[in-house]
């Protein structure tokens, strides 16, 4: 009989494990502690709950390499990505998701599985035999935590996360704004129309930096010193770092023309996105936030065509660890010390829903093979999940080693284009055409089958 493969934690990372490995004839239990315990972030006990944000971010595997790695996992029959493209919003050229209906898909296309089953209760030891993988994510339970910091023996790396607030469509004052992606952006005209934007005049974004600046703010314990994921800083920090910031950021009033208004050009510009197929919430683009949750309400309805907002959702942060992997994880995301253990998803330092679900993805396949006695190798480093695992088992430097999303920066060069910004196009395309050819180059060579 088959050994089974225990994977705790039923995030991004741990549900797409999962569906690798039973797509290969591996029994497979998910241990999964929610609903019974709660989380800060989480709302639903569904599998592959989005918590954050409901986009995976560009969609094009030709010149971006999230992009890319939507492709790999999409040649590879990932769970998350056919979910994600069932039930996508439109958003332009980035991929955004319904996130209810998406969570309850691929929560019901696992439990159907007949090579998984999940267990509903907290782990809190690290195990002593089998086949284990832990993606628990940023949000691991306090006593699994600390059990994996005593085997470690290292001093648990961390930092805040933030979450961006959400709003009903019909409390938005649609006088003052209108719908447009940048630069009218997208095939279609719903893609073209995908973002909702309230611009603002100079007075009106002083003024809101103002009472940003000023808004009570969520205090950390005295003596803390964990920093922030640079791809997903509060507002507010952002403010702290420059009156002008945010609108070279996400208040970027670039690419857009104002209907109600179309001769003057906004100062600055709030984005709101789709946050369901209804149309009946949107979330706004980029306003992570660490305010209370009153100034959150008083601040954001100082944004024009918000005055009224009524929030499904507001802001909040957290606090996220991750593992020092280029130290304690070998290039099979095995645990050093207890190689019977590996880790995906988030807490091995990767950053997104799907580098998670992409680490995820290659732990499964890797247990699977293990299992199997069909040992594999993680793809190379020229794919975008290769770039990822040779980055964070041993291409990063430990000591500064900080969460981080797939970019081009991960990949070696490609022989023979010139660097610099004028071939940055070439490059790139080169970059994506080799990745394809290599990664279904690994697949063809790692196939998996119980029988």
């Amino acid at each position: 009989m088959t050994e089974t493969l225990h994977i705790v934690g039923g995030g991004m990372a741990g549900a797409e494990a999962a569906w690798q490995a039973a797509q290969s004839g591996v029994p497979v239990l998910i241990h999964e502690m929610r609903p019974k315990v709660e989380t800060f972030a989480h709302k639903t006990g569904h599998l592959a709950e989005m918590v954050c944000s409901n986009s995976f971010r560009s969609d094009d595997d030709t010149q971006n390499a999230v992009g890319l790695l939507h492709w790999e996992m999409r040649a590879a029959n990932g769970i998350i990505m056919a979910m994600a493209d069932k039930h996508k919003l439109p958003a332009g050229g980035a991929l955004a998701v319904d996130r209810d209906p998406f969570a309850e898909s691929v929560t019901a296309a696992l439990l159907a599985h007949p090579n998984i089953s999940v267990a509903y209760g907290e782990i809190t030891e690290l195990p002593k035999d089998g086949h284990w993988i832990i993606a628990t994510g940023p949000l691991t339970s306090g006593a699994l935590g600390q059990a994996i910091q005593a085997e470690t023996g290292a001093e648990a790396l961390a930092f805040f996360d933030a979450i961006a607030p959400i709003l009903y469509h019909d409390s938005i004052d649609m006088t003052r704004a209108w719908m447009q992606s940048r630069y009218d952006k997208g095939d279609t005209e719903e893609e073209r129309t995908a973002y909702l934007n309230c611009p603002m005049d100079k007075d009106q974004y002083e003024a809101f930096i103002d009472a940003l600046l000023a808004a009570d703010k969520t205090e950390f314990h005295e003596g803390e010193t964990v920093g922030y994921f640079d791809g997903c800083l509060p507002i507010e920090v952002m403010a702290e770092r420059g009156r002008e910031t945010l609108r070279f950021g996400p208040m970027k009033p670039v690419g857009l023309t104002n209907p109600h208004a179309p001769d003057v050009k906004p100062y600055a510009v709030v984005q709101l996105r789709r946050d369901n197929v209804l149309g009946t919430l949107y979330n706004i683009v980029g306003f992570q936030t660490k305010m209370k949750y009153g100034a959150q309400t008083e601040v954001l309805r100082m944004i024009p065509g918000l005055e009224q907002a009524s929030f499904a959702r507001l802001g909040g942060i957290h606090r996220n660890t991750f593992l020092n992997s280029p130290t304690l994880l070998d290039q099979q995301m095995r645990l050093r010390s207890q190689p019977h253990i590996r880790f995906a998803g988030q807490i091995t330092g990767v950053e997104g829903y799907v580098e998670s679900a992409a680490m995820g993805l290659l732990a499964g396949r890797l247990a699977a093979g293990d299992i199997l006695g069909k040992p594999l190798a993680p793809p190379p480093p020229t794919t975008a999940i290769g770039a990822l695992i040779t980055h964070i088992t041993g291409g990063a430097e430990a000591k500064t080693f900080q969460p981080m999303n797939v970019n081009f920066g991960l990949f070696p060069p490609v022989d023979g284009l010139k660097s610099g910004r004028r071939g940055r196009k070439d490059r790139y395309q080169a970059y994506t055409d080799r990745a394809k050819g290599d990664f279904q180059a690994w697949l063809q060579s790692a196939v998996l089958d119980a029988a």
